[in-house]
């Protein structure tokens, strides 16, 4: 059987640390952030962990990693 392709919207999404935590960024980001206030628009450059088992789970097998 071939190896399973990375999916790569996936991969640009998200990411894996060394203890399998799945990492994302938070969303609305990308405008109207004048609106927003100073310590939220802090809060937007730091990525958070993804804590819903079936996503992480998805997001593991798209990886290409294996789901534990």
């Amino acid at each position: 059987m071939p190896k399973m392709k990375t999916h790569k919207g996936t991969a640009k999404r998200f990411r894996l640390t060394k203890n399998g935590k799945v990492m994302r960024m938070l969303a609305g980001r990308s405008h109207l952030r004048r609106r927003k206030s100073a310590s939220k628009n802090r809060a937007f450059r730091h990525a958070v962990p993804s804590d819903v088992k079936y996503i992480v789970k998805q997001v593991k097998t798209m990886a290409g990693k294996a789901a534990e």
